[in-house]
């Protein structure tokens, strides 16, 4: 239990002393410092249930409370506001046993199983900028998930199964009319596919233009997929050998955003599992014909807007992305038995998800206790506030969205770096916090305007600001161990500089209580640069290695030696690597 979390359990004691029942008192962060560090707010309340003046009620638990030798400045504002600070000696009782183990200051939810869905990259097609959000915010949970004690599996979920599957078969087909796999009489054997990972760039593309001159052939690429989806040997050989081809080159780009996968299964790996679905779905009698497909209806009578059924079957045979999606869940449940699944998708999915969990738990394939959420996200946009584009208006893929940001950053580096090769690797660790870093300062669902200049910046909320900070942290402290000084504890503090980054460590688990119940990083991002930014008005201000004071000189090294250590947590949390110098 963390220590905010204690005390407050211990200031429901308090009211109850003083004569008064509450279920849960909350010790809020005071909006005026000069008051306090904390304020209590629950006087109004129970002056409503024990129709008494708020102020009598505040008085009451403030006289109590000044027993408490962990409180110190208890003063009572207004209607019955209390306000508090923390004694100093407490503090730095606190901030030690966080020097021994920061999980003394960390409130751990209950465990869970939980399979976060994110990244969904399409095989054979090249990750653009619209699949970096997933990716950042989805790697971001699942660490968060894990460091509060869950069992977390992540899943790519890649997208290996709908037209962009037939139109780079047909591509193919069209290229190379001989290979065996187009052959009736081919029986699996091996052949080589004459492509490379490059190739795969330029097939998509051109195979679209292709079929949509062509009702023919756009007709042809559907059947292709329905083949597919009913085990057609040639083409699912072939779409295999495109997929060996393109999920390295998928895994490549991934593993240079810090984003890995315990799953990489995509949408054919529910195919097996669709006719015991269907088996399910028959015999409770939910589904039916309209025109010639295979529906199902999830509209419930509370809905405000249209809910229109779920298509799980076309009137050619043909699954959709809601009949692998839905099977999915059923081979989650049984394979996996997830307490829950999160769905970091595009805000633009919500509608199908919502179908999809709809169907899941009316057909019971997610059992009643099995929590589905979808994590919509917005879209990241140019200066001119639509999806970002290339110079060109097409879209931007992701390697050269990393290209960009890293142009900015080499020119931003320490000219006195003078190794190219490590200059270079530098410039890059600093562009992909960068981009990381941008990416989850905003509440997830919220749009944003990416700015390759000032996500770059070395002033203001930036990744390289962080980096540029800690970096700093990491070189005091190996000065100090070239001193042979010793910083194992906290002994005293000075002035509000110090106080101010302990008061700041001390809130640590309601910012990742917070991110935990939102499902978003925006107040991780905004908590780490506010520490650190407190701490560099306590560094700018204190001559550190050369204080004469030796009990001083010591607690502050050790204050610098926790800040790094929850710096370098919270950014592996956000999967951003920190460099030693830059």
């Amino acid at each position: 239990m963390s220590f905010i979390k204690e005390i407050e359990k211990d200031l429901k004691d308090v009211i109850c002393r003083a004569g008064y029942e509450i279920d849960n008192v909350t010790l809020a962060i005071s909006n005026r410092p000069d008051l306090g560090d904390y304020q209590i707010n629950d006087a109004m309340k129970l002056a409503r249930n024990y129709k008494k003046n708020p102020r009598d009620i505040a008085n009451d638990i403030a006289e109590i409370l000044r027993e408490d030798y962990r409180f110190t400045n208890i003063n009572v504002a207004g209607n019955g506001f209390i306000n508090l600070s923390i004694n100093s000696n407490y503090l730095i009782d606190c901030m030690n046993k966080m020097i021994s183990n920061v999980y003394n200051n960390i409130d751990l939810p209950q465990k869970k199983k939980i399979i976060i869905d994110y990244g969904g990259a399409n095989v054979a097609k090249m990750l653009h900028v619209g699949h970096m959000r997933s990716a950042n915010i989805g790697e971001a949970l699942k660490r968060l998930a894990k460091f509060l004690g869950n069992e977390v599996i992540g899943d790519a979920h890649l997208g290996d199964n709908g037209l962009q599957t037939g139109i780079v078969c047909l591509e193919l087909k069209h290229r190379f009319p001989n290979l065996p796999c187009f052959s009736d009489s081919y029986n699996g054997e091996d052949f080589d596919l004459p492509i490379t990972e490059d190739d795969l760039s330029y097939i998509y593309p051109e195979g679209s233009i292709r079929i949509k001159a062509s009702e023919e052939l756009l007709t042809e690429a559907r059947n292709i997929v329905y083949l597919i989806q009913q085990g057609h040997v040639g083409y699912n050989t072939l779409w295999n050998k495109v997929a060996s081809l393109s999920i390295p080159a998928i895994k490549k780009v991934y593993e240079e955003l810090n984003v890995t996968f315990e799953l990489w299964e995509g949408e054919r790996d529910s195919f097996k599992y669709i006719p015991a679905m269907f088996d399910e779905l028959e015999k409770q009698g939910l589904l039916y014909t309209s025109d010639g497909a295979k529906v199902m209806d999830v509209k419930e009578d509370t809905d405000e807007k249209e809910i229109p059924p779920i298509i799980l079957e076309k009137s050619d045979g043909a699954y959709l992305y809601g009949t692998t999606d839905l099977a999915t869940i059923y081979s989650r449940v049984e394979r996996f038995k997830p307490d829950e699944i999160w769905y970091v998708v595009d805000n633009r999915q919500e509608l199908h998800l919502t179908q999809v969990f709809r169907a899941a738990y009316k057909s019971k394939i997610a059992p009643s206790d099995l929590k589905l959420q979808f994590l919509g996200f917005g879209t990241i946009n140019g200066q001119d506030g639509k999806p970002f584009k290339t110079r060109e208006g097409g879209v931007m893929s992701l390697p050269n969205l990393i290209d960009l940001v890293n142009v900015e950053t080499y020119k931003k580096l320490n000219p006195n770096i003078t190794d190219e090769k490590e200059k270079k690797s530098i410039a890059r660790t600093i562009a992909l916090s960068a981009i990381k870093y941008a990416d989850l300062i905003p509440y997830r669902s919220t749009d944003y305007i990416f700015n390759p200049d000032k996500f770059s910046d070395l002033e203001g909320k930036t990744g390289p600001y962080l980096l540029y900070s800690t970096i700093r942290m990491k070189s005091l402290l190996k000065k100090a161990n070239e001193l042979n000084i010793n910083f194992n504890v906290i002994k005293k503090l000075k002035n509000e500089y110090d106080r101010e980054a302990m008061l700041n460590i001390i809130n640590l688990p309601s910012i990742l209580t917070r991110a935990y119940e939102a499902k978003s990083l925006n107040d991780i991002t905004e908590y780490i640069y506010k520490l650190t930014g407190s701490y560099n008005k306590f560094y700018s201000e204190n001559r550190i290695i050369t204080e004469e004071d030796e009990d001083l000189r010591m607690s502050w090294l050790a204050l610098t030696k926790l800040v790094l250590d929850i710096n370098l947590m919270l950014l592996d949390i956000l999967a951003i690597d920190c460099p030693n110098k830059m």
